[in-house]
C-alpha cells in the first residue's frame, strides 16, 4: 500500500522543547558590598541584612562557618557571604555544596573540590544557589577571578553587576 493512500491520516504533533539553559554556579554570584547590606554581628556568625536575608562573615574561623552552614542548609531562606578573598570564596562555595550534600564542611573549607564543583548537575547547582545567594566584597573583582576556575565555559565566568550608587 502506498504511503499516502490514506486519507484518515492525522499528522502527528511532536512537542519540541528548548534545552533548559545550564545553570551557573557563579554567574552573578559575586556583588560589590552594597549600603543596604550589614556585616555579621561581630561574632563571625551571622546578622540579617535590611531584607531580612541571613548574611556570613566569611573570613570568620573555619569552625564558626562550618557550624553555620550546617545550620544554613536546613533553613527555609539563603544567605550572603562577605570576603574579599577569591581563595576563601571558592572555599566559602565549597563548603556550602558539602553542607548541603551532608559532606565534611571544614575538609572542603581547606581543600575545595574544584573537580566535583564543576560536575554538579543542574538541579544541584540550581540547590547552591537558592542558599548561597550571592557573594559581597569590598574586592568584587579578586573575589570573580577566584571563583573563575569554576566557569564551565567563558559565558559562565563571573560577571559583576554593575556597583550600586
Amino acid at each position: 500500500m502506498p504511503h499516502d493512500s490514506n486519507p484518515a491520516a492525522e499528522p502527528v504533533l511532536v512537542p519540541l522543547h528548548m534545552p533548559a539553559p545550564r545553570a551557573s554556579l557563579v554567574g552573578g554570584l559575586v556583588r560589590a558590598v552594597s549600603a543596604e547590606s550589614s556585616p555579621a554581628d561581630g561574632s563571625g556568625l551571622m546578622s540579617l541584612d535590611g531584607s531580612g536575608l541571613m548574611s556570613l562573615d566569611g573570613d570568620a574561623a573555619d569552625e564558626r562557618v562550618a557550624d553555620f552552614l550546617a545550620a544554613a542548609a536546613h533553613a527555609d531562606t539563603g544567605f550572603v557571604v562577605r570576603t574579599s578573598s577569591g581563595e576563601r570564596a571558592l572555599a566559602l562555595v565549597a563548603a556550602t555544596a558539602a553542607a548541603l550534600c551532608g559532606d565534611d564542611i571544614r575538609a572542603a573549607l581547606r581543600r575545595p573540590d574544584v573537580e566535583f564543583l564543576r560536575g554538579l548537575q543542574p538541579p544541584a547547582v540550581r540547590a547552591l544557589r537558592e542558599v548561597l545567594l550571592a557573594i559581597e566584597s569590598d574586592e568584587p573583582e579578586e573575589v570573580a577571578l577566584g571563583l573563575a576556575v569554576l566557569a564551565s565555559d567563558i559565558a559562565q565566568t563571573p560577571s559583576l553587576p554593575p556597583t550600586p550608587q
